[in-house]
């Protein structure tokens, strides 16, 4: 009889977590900074507060009163990917109804971080929800569907690295004047309004971001997305398989014969039997 597999995420979770803790509390007793101490600025979007697992300070968001609205409708919901302690980060949000933004300060040069919460807890499918996100006038998200992402009530989080020299931002092959203040905006699109859950800017590079916990509902690896052709072994070594084809094609049934493959003979009998009868009648009726 065939065994299940049962999936586990919140184990998955805990022991990514405590990974993560390792490797800070190793790089802490290295001499370097700690993840919190690398964090310059974070904002929990409609919500209150929090410290999460990591130890970076969650400010209420500033926004409250002035620009959107805050939702805290994700809180009757378990987020997936995220630890207990920090859904929370996930389950309250600001909206708009318009293109909104934050502004964040950036004193020194170096390289940055910007990353962004989310989670769809409103909408069950997808192209309900699309926005896109620029950073200092330049697009660095675009159409960002966060169902078609990574399905309802699950965390996602949006990772936009960064640099600042001499006066000058850097984003994604891209370089324009900065004036020490880094505006964040999400971009009012055609379907329903932008908008964010928690986001926070530090400064180290995408090795230095913790990862959420690993997807539930997508068991394709990322590996077989990338996969390049192997190589053949024995006899035929040196050719290449047809690696462009699916991996794991499914068959809708047997192959349709090709009509034009078929023995056309027997079509041939009729018509000479026509030729055959029409023209002795032809020449006797010449001869009348």
């Amino acid at each position: 009889m065939a065994m299940r597999r049962v999936t586990m995420p919140w184990g998955a979770g805990f022991v990514v977590a405590v990974l993560s803790l390792l490797a800070e509390r190793c790089r802490a007793d290295g001499g370097g900074p700690s993840l919190a101490e690398r964090v310059i600025w974070a904002v929990n979007s409609g919500g209150d507060a929090h410290t999460d697992l990591h130890g970076i300070n969650f400010k209420k968001d500033p926004l409250e009163g002035k620009v959107g609205k805050a939702s805290d409708y994700g809180m009757r919901l378990p987020i997936l990917r995220s630890s207990p302690e920090d859904q929370v980060l996930y389950q309250t949000e600001r909206y708009n109804e318009d293109t909104f933004g934050y502004e964040v300060p950036i004193r020194e040069e170096g390289d940055y971080i910007l990353v962004m919460k989310y989670a769809e807890v409103y909408f069950a499918q997808s192209q309900q929800k699309v926005f896109d996100v620029r950073l200092n006038g330049h697009v660095v998200v675009k159409d960002l569907d966060i169902f078609e992402r990574v399905g309802h009530s699950t965390a996602h989080d949006e990772i936009v690295p960064f640099s600042v020299r001499k006066g000058k931002l850097s984003v994604q092959s891209e370089v324009s004047t900065f004036n020490g203040k880094l505006t964040v905006e999400f971009v009012k699109g055609y379907y329903d309004n932008p908008k964010v859950c928690a986001l926070y800017v530090m400064k180290g590079t995408l090795e230095d971001v913790p990862k959420l916990q690993p997807h539930p509902g997508l068991e394709k690896p990322e590996e077989e997305e990338e996969e390049e052709e192997e190589v053949e072994g024995g006899e035929e070594g040196g050719k290449k398989s047809a690696s462009a084809a699916p991996k794991h094609r499914v068959q809708s049934g047997p192959r349709t014969p090709n009509p034009y493959a078929a023995d056309n003979s027997s079509l041939m009998f009729p018509i000479l039997v026509a030729f055959g009868v029409f023209i002795p009648t032809l020449f006797c009726l010449c001869r009348l």
